[in-house]
């Protein structure tokens, strides 16, 4: 069997280089890669272009790289709980490309089945459909969109064994199913990482064969956004 596993998180970002374009996984703050963000913040790494649900917050998740200046243009469909977002994207020191979720999703799907593009209705009509093939299926607009390109893809799983085989909990498995296998490089941060044949089959959300890097995580924060509680009467 073929080890995917690496010693440490410097390890596993290992030929991450400037000018690349690095897809996270995570959904606000939910299920995001921490350790991995964390050492890239440590480097001076830059010019980044970043494919992500959200932007983080601005002391936490990819907040901290847009804190750095690491971050050239993001690649989101929500942005608004990022202030220092907000100041780079209206003052023109970052570029931005906010698309449907759906689409962000599904361009990440595109990307890890090795299709390069599919039509969705999503956006047509819109700033989104700009210079972009439109076609009627069905009576309805569909506006063309093209799977992402990245040279790696960074996402966070629950568990996770030697050869690259995960499993997400709850809805931390969000945009990292889909973006798994969609770079060209698979990073792979676990809160639990295990021997392979430890891991029941048939709970698998991705096979091994979607991975290159696997490590076990450590510490990890798992901040909450907006915290809503119910006051008992």
């Amino acid at each position: 069997m073929i080890t995917k596993k690496v010693n440490n998180v410097q390890e596993a970002i290992k030929g991450i280089e400037s000018n690349m374009t690095i897809m996270f996984g995570g959904f606000g703050l939910c299920g995001i890669p921490e350790n991995t963000i964390a050492a890239l913040v440590a480097t001076s790494i830059s010019n980044l272009t970043c494919i992500s649900n959200n932007a983080g917050v601005d002391d936490f998740g990819l907040g901290l790289l847009l804190q750095k200046r690491q971050i050239k243009k993001m690649i989101s469909s929500y942005v608004g709980e990022n202030a220092e977002f907000e100041r780079q994207m209206l003052s023109g020191e970052l570029e931005v490309e906010l698309i449907p979720q759906g689409t962000l999703a599904e361009r990440s799907r595109a990307a890890q089945a090795g299709i390069p593009a599919f039509f969705t209705p999503a956006g047509f009509g819109t700033e989104v459909a700009a210079g972009k093939e439109v076609r009627e299926f069905n009576g309805k607009m569909h506006i063309m969109e093209e799977a992402f390109k990245a040279d790696f893809a960074i996402v966070k799983a629950w568990k996770g064994d030697e050869a690259g085989n995960l499993i997400f909990k709850g809805t931390a498995r969000n945009f990292n199913a889909c973006m798994a296998g969609a770079g060209k490089i698979t990073i792979a941060e676990v809160e639990e990482l295990v021997p392979v044949g430890t891991l029941d089959p048939n709970q698998i959300h991705i096979p091994g064969i979607m991975v290159q890097r696997i490590f076990q995580g450590e510490k990890f924060e798992k901040r909450i956004e907006q915290r809503t509680v119910r006051v008992k009467n």
